[in-house]
Parts: structure tokens; C-alpha cells; sequence
């Protein structure tokens, strides 16, 4: 197996690592104005997050570093290209992190209110966002022969296949938020959480076929690998990961149902990463411009060092990320520290 291989299977990793990880917080941001009434109730919302929200959004970063480093002409081709949508990634990102930080400052209703909103929407927006990436990802951008993304404004890429995309990674990362608030919460969040879960679960499943039955119609090249057999693998593997969503769900094996989305969420994202092998970037120009991991790769030096540096660094990262989640189990509870 070649370097550019292994680096574009870790880079797939990665990225699923990260809508695992920090998937479950914008989740949890996109309900907090519905699962969480009372003040209480919001506080404990946050406070679910709290300890961990931080270190999920590291992975985002790791992702954006190895893109830079192993394959830099996508990353240029990306952060020109999309760069008013990238900025609008920041910007929401920041309003996020801010309103977790200052909601508890002041104990004034409306202060609190405010940011509560805020956190919401952001949550909301940035989860839209990366469905409005994945589908121009998916559905291919008019890349020229100079690795430039040629689009007027943000708005070029807001046609209607990336709109739903965006409308349906919204429903996931709600659904996965759910299931986590589920696993962390009690009383009346929790059993608000309950109700919403089914019909997350099936407003996702219709936002999915829809998808799925438009990339066909359309004739993606990443959907069309899927016509061969060997390759049904993946999707059968979250396929079986949704299913046991709704068992373990519905049984009330809260942890293990988490689990299970979880593992939709990693094999969602394997799906697409083997529809788009060995491709980075798809043109619609002309596919001889699309930027594939052999012709957008760093040199196999720099590939080398980094795969060394990785195996390295990369179980220390996990064993933090292990010790904090083992140290912050179980339900939440209320302390003077809260937020």
C-alpha cells in the first residue's frame, strides 16, 4: 500500500473522527433550545459538553494540518476557492465558543437567553455548513486546470443537492446530539430527548434515501462505484449501524445506542471516502483537472516524516482523549464550577 493511500485513509479517519466527536456537540447545540427549557435544564445541557467540547474540536485541526501537509494543492485549492464559506466556518465557530464561555457570566434572563440562541444557531449553521461541503464535494466544482476553484461568490455553492446535503447532515448530527444527551441526561431533558429521537431518526432516514436516490439519478461517480458489488460493503455497515440505533434505543441500552451512531457516523463517512478513491476534489470542467491523491500529494519524503511523527503522536492524543472521556463518565450533576 502506497504512502498517498494510507495518507488518504488516515485523512478519512480523521475527519470522522472529528463529526463523531465534535458532531455530538453541535447535536447537542441544535437542541438546546428544544430539549432544555428551564434554566437548569440548559445549564445541564451545556454542562454534558462542558469538560470535553474543546478537545473534540482538535480533531478538526489535525484534519486540516495533514490536508496541508499530505495533500497541500487540495488544501489550497479549498481555503481560495471556498474561502468566504471557510470564514463563515470561523466566524460561527468563534460565536459558539463564546456563547458556552459567557452564558453563566451574568444571571439576568436575557443575558442568558441571548446566548443560549446563539449557541443554538451556530450549532445549527456549522453542522449546515459541512453538509453544504460534503455535497460540493460529492456532486464535484467547476476546478480548472490551474487547481483554482472558479466560483463568483459563496452563493455558487449553494445549489440544491449541497442545500440538502446541508439539510441532512443538520438531522444527523441532531440525532446524533440525542442520543448523547440521552446517555448523559435524567428527568425531564431526558425524556423530552426520548421523544425527539425517533422522529430524528426517521426525518434523517427520508433526508438519506433522498440523497442516496439523487446521486443516482444524477449519475455521480461516487455513487456509481456503489454499483459494483464488492463495494456495498460500507453502506451495509451503517446501513447495520442505524439498525442498531433504533434496537438499542428503543431497549434503553442507552451507551451501546451511541455506540451504534457513532459507528454510522465512521462508516457514512468511509462510504464517501471509498465513492470518492482515489479523487480529492472532483472537476466538473474537465475530470482530467480533478486533484487525486497521487497528483496533489507531497513528495514521499514529507509523506514518510509524517506518517512517522504520526505514529508516534497520535496514541498519546488518543490516551488524553480516552483518560478525559473515563474521568467525565456518567450523568451530569450541577456544581458551584458549572457552567
Amino acid at each position: 500500500m502506497s504512502l498517498n493511500v494510507i495518507w488518504f485513509i488516515l485523512f478519512v479517519i480523521i475527519i470522522s473522527g472529528y463529526l463523531i466527536l465534535d458532531g455530538f456537540d453541535l447535536g447537542v447545540g441544535i437542541l438546546h433550545m428544544f430539549a432544555a427549557k428551564t434554566d437548569t435544564e440548559r445549564r445541564i445541557s451545556l454542562n454534558s459538553i462542558g469538560p470535553i467540547w474543546d478537545g473534540n474540536e482538535v480533531w478538526l485541526v489535525v484534519g486540516g494540518g495533514v490536508l496541508f501537509a499530505a495533500f497541500p494543492v487540495v488544501y489550497a485549492a479549498l481555503f481560495s476557492g471556498f474561502y468566504a464559506a471557510m470564514m463563515l466556518v470561523l466566524l460561527f465557530l468563534i460565536l459558539r465558543t463564546v456563547a458556552i464561555e459567557f452564558r453563566s457570566k451574568r444571571d439576568q434572563p436575557r443575558w442568558r437567553s441571548l446566548w443560549d440562541f446563539i449557541f443554538a444557531l451556530s450549532s445549527a449553521l456549522l453542522a449546515f455548513l459541512y453538509g453544504v461541503a460534503f455535497g460540493n464535494v460529492i456532486s464535484g466544482v467547476p476546478l480548472n486546470q490551474q487547481g483554482y476553484i472558479a466560483i463568483n461568490s459563496v452563493l455558487d455553492l449553494l445549489h440544491p443537492f449541497a442545500l440538502w446535503m446541508g439539510v441532512t447532515t443538520v438531522a444527523l448530527l441532531a440525532l446524533h446530539g440525542a442520543l448523547y444527551l440521552n446517555l448523559k441526561t435524567t428527568g425531564a431533558i431526558q425524556a423530552r430527548v426520548q421523544k425527539w429521537t425517533p422522529l430524528l431518526m426517521g426525518a434523517f432516514a427520508v433526508c438519506a434515501a433522498l440523497a442516496t436516490v439523487w446521486m443516482f439519478i444524477d449519475q455521480f461517480p461516487s455513487a456509481l462505484v456503489y454499483l459494483q458489488g464488492w463495494t456495498l460493503i460500507l453502506p451495509l455497515l451503517a446501513a447495520l449501524a442505524f439498525a442498531g440505533i433504533f434496537i438499542l434505543e428503543r431497549r434503553g441500552v442507552e451507551f451501546w445506542a451511541f455506540i451504534c451512531s457513532s459507528a454510522f457516523v465512521a462508516f457514512a463517512l468511509f462510504t464517501l471516502g471509498a465513492g470518492l478513491f482515489p479523487n480529492l476534489l472532483r472537476s466538473t470542467i474537465n475530470p482530467q483537472y480533478n486533484l487525486t491523491i497521487y497528483n496533489a500529494a507531497s513528495q514521499e519524503n514529507t509523506l514518510t516524516v509524517m506518517l512517522i511523527i504520526a505514529l508516534i503522536g497520535m496514541p498519546f492524543v488518543l490516551a488524553y482523549s480516552a483518560g478525559v472521556y473515563y474521568i467525565f463518565r456518567g450523568k451530569v450533576h450541577l456544581s458551584p464550577h458549572s457552567y
